[in-house]
């Protein structure tokens, strides 16, 4: 016990930071400037000193990925080689999978930096693709050069052991990913790349301790019918759901069997970095 608090596990910690920000989640609150990192950290169950010293490790483990990934034969090539340019704008818009302070996002911003490249966040734990219908306006006013979207996963989420629907419909999923893309591109001159959800560990989703407290359950088949609207879209696409496996690797995902490992979300930054460069 230390200043109120339980002490968690490792594995919690550090699942609860990539998977949990309150800054963001509460981000469009009028007050949110005033989440401090002692807020943000209680309202995680953390002491303070534990919530700085993990949150400044992870964010310092997704800069080291970036230069080992720069290390490695032919990517610095692959980087040179992206259809951006130096003072261009990238948003890149999604849900816990971007928002992780571990995220491919915060990866590809190292990697591109250097160049004069500036990437823009737009990511909140746990939306959806109808959340992400609110939240398109702010990108579209930002008037990016390109806008990255990884959304949909959260529209496959169902609820309790026997669930008989998932939160978004498929179909639904579809519209709004069709009217996301429609907003950008008529409001904008962005151009758009789509990265298809991955896949999940389901089994792993079932016993986890954090997911299972919420009743958390996902299914591949219903992640592959998002995934399948977003390649519906024409748009350029990389598509996770297959390049990452059914499920991924067990070293590319947490104990949750659904958010990325950093080495997951290096993955994911190698595969955004191969697809990318491909397109002229």
């Amino acid at each position: 016990m230390k200043g109120g608090h339980v002490q968690p596990t490792t594995e919690q910690t550090l699942w609860l930071l990539k998977v949990l920000q309150p800054e963001r989640t509460l981000g469009s609150l009028p007050g949110a400037s005033a989440l401090s990192e002692p807020v943000r950290a209680a309202l995680l169950g953390l002491p303070t000193d534990t919530y700085a010293t993990e949150q400044s490790r992870m964010l310092e483990g997704a800069k080291q990925a970036a230069r080992e990934l720069l290390s490695e034969s032919g990517v610095a090539t692959l980087v040179d080689r992206l259809p951006v340019k130096e003072g261009m704008r990238i948003t890149v818009f999604g849900d816990s999978h971007t928002s992780d302070p571990q995220s491919w996002a915060l990866i590809l911003r190292d990697l591109l930096a250097p160049r004069g490249i500036a990437v823009e966040i737009d990511a909140v734990p746990g939306d959806t693709t109808t959340h992400g219908l609110i939240r398109i306006g702010q990108v579209v006013a930002q008037q990016p050069d390109w806008v990255c979207f990884l959304i949909g996963t959260n529209d496959a989420r169902t609820q309790g052991p026997k669930p008989t629907k998932t939160l978004v419909h498929h179909t639904e999923s579809a519209r709004n990913l069709s009217e996301l893309h429609e907003r950008v591109t008529r409001e904008t001159r962005a151009r758009c790349l789509w990265l298809t959800p991955p896949a999940v560990n389901e089994a792993r989703v079932s016993t986890h301790w954090g997911l299972s407290r919420f009743g958390v359950r996902f299914r591949n088949e219903d992640i592959a019918r998002v995934a399948a609207a977003v390649r519906d879209l024409g748009a350029p696409t990389i598509d996770l759901f297959s390049v990452l496996g059914t499920p991924p690797a067990p070293g590319l995902l947490m104990d949750d069997g659904l958010h990325l490992t950093l080495a997951g979300q290096k993955r994911l930054a190698l595969e955004v970095i191969r697809g990318w460069s491909n397109l002229s």
